[in-house]
């Protein structure tokens, strides 16, 4: 006889709530966009506290990015280049970098054109400018004795520091300094033979194109400030001094020329 007993299935519904029904992924993908939406506000903040030439560089990166030619490249390596280049064409200018640039410039400048006079010239860099000096050697004067015309050497050394000066935008100082042996020539003392000098290196400026309205001034000195302190009458101190002084923003004045005479 069949068995005509049943099977009794009780099945159990639990009422889920709203969130729960959808498993709570929302609040992950709400999760996820708030957070990239505080990191893209953090990323606009970081920009507008970067120095503009970063800011270039960031931008040039991926303006020119290409994932099939630069995949695999770290973004510090090529952003490092670009930074670099940048730099260099905005860096402000100073009276610090101006003055190392032209240094660098006269002693190549004399490397090409001078180089058989190089031991008569000395370039250095002072605070904000460059001093220019150009020197008597044992026997190889730049200006005859008791004179005070350049010798053919002295122009031509004048005439190559003329062409790398005269664009500057730089007040020029020019001194004239004689060793200390006394000067032989009646009334006339080495006071008046070193101003006369420093005039005529002077006139040799402007003659190969520098303006007179950068000359600040032309001062004489005779032995007073020695180059080789130790030995006054040493060749050395007989010299023309040429001195660029920079200042940022500065425009050449009217001529300004001033001859002292001291003693």
């Amino acid at each position: 006889m069949a068995d005509k007993s049943k099977t009794t299935v009780i099945v159990k519904k639990i009422k889920k709530s709203h969130g729960e029904h959808h498993g709570g992924s929302w609040k992950v993908a709400y999760a996820d966009f708030v957070t990239a939406m505080m990191a893209f506000f953090l990323l606009l903040w970081l920009i507008t506290m970067v120095e503009p030439e970063k800011r270039a560089a960031v931008a040039d990166y991926f303006r020119n990015f290409n994932l099939f030619q630069q995949s695999g490249r770290s973004f510090m390596e090529q952003s490092s280049a670009i930074h670099k280049e940048i730099k260099t064409t905005v860096e402000p200018v100073t009276g610090e970098n101006v003055a190392e640039r032209l240094k660098e410039q006269l002693k190549e400048a004399v490397e090409q054109k001078l180089k058989e006079l190089k031991d008569h010239i000395m370039i250095e860099t002072v605070e904000g400018g460059v001093r220019i000096q150009i020197v008597d050697l044992e026997g190889e004067p730049m200006f005859p004795l008791s004179s005070s015309t350049p010798t053919e050497k002295a122009k031509q050394i004048l005439k190559v520091v003329a062409e790398n000066i005269k664009d500057e935008n730089a007040r020029i100082a020019i001194e004239g300094h004689t060793d200390a042996v006394p000067f032989k020539g009646g009334k006339t003392t080495n006071w008046e033979l070193s101003t006369e000098r420093a005039s005529s290196a002077r006139r040799e400026l402007e003659q190969n194109g520098v303006d007179p309205g950068k000359i600040a001034r032309v001062v004489g000195y005779a032995d007073t400030m020695p180059l080789i302190q130790e030995n006054p009458k040493d060749p050395r101190n007989r010299r023309i001094s040429i001195t660029l002084m920079f200042e940022k923003g500065q425009k050449p004045s009217n001529t300004n020329i001033t001859q002292e005479k001291r003693g």
